[in-house]
């Protein structure tokens, strides 16, 4: 090791000359921790060039690169348009990153990478054994959100029940206010509500099936309440005209602008949709209501779980150098600075104390400390191709008016059953 390398005190053995190359998602989180922590390694490493690329679809400008072996160091392999993670892994495409969770915290030598960071981390980066192919930097919490402001200008309460909600709907309708928007374009963001919907109305073990491609398991009497009650929105015209065409931007100004009440969405909407929050809005999220009062699972239950996936291409000029970046990235400065920036949570434990949030991340927040342990978290990551391009999009037909509940399960179950009998799809199960 040489003497640049020796002062940098990083584990990983990296070549203190070598290029670093990095590719972040362009997206609604930003990358300006990531730009801040690229500082700190080049004041560690002065010799080294360091590349950064902000690109909105990764799969258009990483694919080709995967192909002919030429990857970047690292790569947050995040967005609509993100690889499936677990196809990478599967073909040998990922270095495993098990070596960074056991390396001395940048923060503090006595810990290591992993005993720094929240419980769920280096599970989310497993496909199906013990390597860690992905390390998950954001957590995020999904639910409705609203404008505080908005509700309690006309006298309205967050609705806990369907039978609240469509009332709701009703009143904002009256009023001339959509009851719902949505990314039409990207309806897989429609799961994030909808999943623990299911849950509530059936318990966990209904999305366990799910996720286990069981025979039937889109059958089961919750996911079919939940279909009909989501099919609702859409049958009595409580969804804002023309939301099926909208993509993510422009479904949250029309949210913002006040022509919707809700829209589901993550903890980075808040500084996505900044630019058109207008003064006094007071973003807010709440969990997405039960069906009534024989829901095996709580009010607060909603989805939480981390997300915004880093990896190392395994055929990177520079994995140590990739790895020691994601260290630097996971000190409390980088992550608090994330907090500051992004308004999301970061995987890093304890980071957000002392750090001043804004409205939505507060209110995400506390969301997340009331839900407890009532969080549910789909690994829809699993089968990507499947969830995204499939089962979001049927949902999206049937949110568009296109399909009836009933015919979009039976499509649903029918492209479920194909892969779990699909013998190229390497398969995943929970215990």
């Amino acid at each position: 090791m040489n003497e640049l390398e020796t002062r940098s005190g990083s584990p990983f053995g990296v070549d203190a000359r070598a290029g670093l190359d990095v590719v972040v998602f362009d997206g609604g989180l930003g990358d300006r921790y990531v730009v801040e922590a690229e500082a700190r390694y080049r004041a560690a490493f002065p010799e080294a060039e360091v590349t950064h690329t902000a690109v909105p679809d990764i799969r258009a400008a990483l694919q080709p690169r995967f192909d002919a072996g030429t990857p970047p160091d690292l790569l947050d392999n995040t967005g609509p348009e993100s690889l499936p993670t677990a196809a990478l892994a599967a073909s040998g495409a990922l270095t495993d990153l098990r070596p960074l969770l056991a390396a001395p915290s940048a923060d503090d030598p006595a810990l290591t990478v992993g005993e720094t960071l929240i419980d769920g981390v280096a599970q989310k980066g497993r496909f199906g054994g013990e390597e860690v192919w992905a390390l998950n930097y954001a957590y995020s919490a999904f639910g409705l959100w609203y404008s505080e402001e908005l509700l309690e200008r006309h006298g309205w309460s967050i609705p806990r029940t369907w039978d609240e909600m469509l009332a709701l709907c009703a009143a904002a309708a009256k009023e001339g206010i959509a009851g719902w928007t949505y990314p039409g374009r990207y309806p897989f963001y429609l799961q994030w509500t909808l999943y623990p919907f299911i849950a509530k109305i059936g318990g966990p073990d209904v999305l366990k099936s799910i996720e286990n491609l069981e025979p039937q398991a889109w059958r089961q009497p919750a996911v079919r309440q939940a279909f009909e009650a989501y099919h609702e929105l859409t049958a009595k015209g409580y969804v804002l005209p023309g939301t099926p065409e909208l993509d993510h931007t422009a479904s949250q100004t029309a949210w913002t602008e006040g022509k919707a009440l809700f829209i589901p969405n993550g903890t980075w909407v808040e500084k996505e949709a900044a630019a058109t929050t207008p003064p006094g809005f007071r973003m807010a999220v709440t969990p997405p209501p039960g069906l009534d009062s024989g829901d095996a699972m709580p009010f607060e239950t909603i989805w939480a779980q981390v997300g915004e996936a880093y990896v190392v291409p395994r055929n990177a000029a520079n994995p140590g150098g990739g790895m020691e970046l994601l260290r630097l990235m996971l000190t409390r400065e980088s992550a608090r600075d994330f907090s500051r920036t992004s308004s999301s949570l970061t995987t890093v434990r304890g980071a957000a104390e002392g750090v001043d949030l804004p409205p939505g991340l507060a209110s995400a927040s506390a969301m997340a400390a009331a839900a407890g342990s009532h969080t549910v978290a789909p690994r829809t990551d699993w089968y990507q191709t499947l969830n995204r391009e499939v089962i979001a999009g049927l949902i999206g037909e049937m949110m568009a008016g296109r399909l009836a509940p009933a015919e979009t399960l039976t499509r649903i179950q029918r492209a479920a059953d194909a892969t779990a009998q699909d013998p190229t799809v390497p398969k995943y199960r929970h215990p």
